[in-house]
């Protein structure tokens, strides 16, 4: 089995993460700038962050033979002091040129405030400006829908944005109808209390079909599961999907999406192609055929 990981933040994993997640197949892992569990007193320390996302953890990662790209940005949380966002981004630009940095994200919101959508957009111009691809995140638990809600409006207000360079993230049975039908990739994250079980994103595969849909650990400092991809492989098995379909989602969905920046490659350019190919849009019997597996 092969796979990436399109959302994990290695930087608060240990090393036999790494390990179990090379034993496991990852082959490569993007990690969106995140909250640290306070908010950071100064642009300053962004800097520093910045450095380990860029420099530091593709090498680490390297020993493990996983390749390791980055996303860069001030997280939601921090979105409300806009004095420190203003400082942050305009510091940002000069790492968009380190050759593992795929874009801005994880952008988003938080609490859906005020500040929190100046910020967001201003991320978004930023992106727009540098040509960059966009990894959103969206709220937890009782203000998902509405920061989902409000993501996709804000960004159907641009006419400069391609929707199909667009993950929107963190997506549950609530959400993930208004993030397609607007035609951005979105993301079901395998994170064991806040978010989606293996059982429920399958569920969700069953219903709309694998196009423009990814999986995610989001692995971090809280209860996660680095080998959440493969825990979600398994439960595909067991539930009687083909091993072409688990390679789909798992592995040709994120190099459809993130092989739209030059500068993502998991090793070889026929892997990006075949990737592609493989990610293509299907009609609707075809998605249900793939969906019904089980049922036969």
């Amino acid at each position: 089995m092969r796979y990436i990981d399109l959302h994990a933040h290695m930087v608060s994993r240990t090393t036999d993460d790494y390990v179990q997640m090379a034993l496991t197949g990852c082959v490569a892992v993007t990690e969106p700038a995140f909250w640290a569990g306070w908010d950071r007193s100064s642009a300053d320390g962004f800097e520093d962050y910045f450095r380990h996302l860029t420099d530091f953890e593709p090498k680490r990662a390297a020993v493990y033979g996983i390749r390791h790209f980055a996303w860069l940005c001030l997280n939601p949380k921090e979105g409300e002091d806009r004095q420190l966002a203003r400082e942050v981004l305009r510091r940002i630009p000069r790492y968009l040129e380190s050759p593992t940095v795929l874009g801005i994200g994880e952008i988003g919101l938080n609490r859906v405030t005020r500040n929190e959508i100046a910020t967001f957009r201003d991320h978004v111009d930023l992106a727009i400006e540098h040509d960059q691809l966009i990894h959103i995140h969206t709220p937890h638990l009782e203000d998902k829908y509405k920061g989902t809600r409000t993501i996709v409006d804000i960004l159907t207000e641009y006419d400069r944005i391609d929707p199909s360079r667009v993950m929107i993230d963190h997506a549950e049975e609530h959400t993930l109808p208004i993030i397609l039908e607007n035609g951005f990739w979105t993301g079901l994250t395998l994170y064991p209390q806040t978010k989606v079980s293996p059982e429920r994103a399958i569920d969700m595969f069953e219903r709309y079909g694998t196009d423009r849909i990814c999986v995610a650990s989001a692995c971090d400092w809280g209860p996660s599961l680095p080998d959440a991809v493969p825990h979600f492989a398994l439960a595909m098995r067991r539930r009687g999907h083909s091993a072409d379909l688990i390679d789909r989602i798992i592995y040709h969905n994120p190099i459809a999406f993130l092989g739209q920046s030059p500068k993502f490659d998991v090793g070889t350019d026929s892997a990006r192609r075949n990737g592609a190919e493989k990610a293509l849009p299907r009609s609707e019997s075809d998605a249900k055929s793939s969906a019904g597996v089980a049922a036969a």
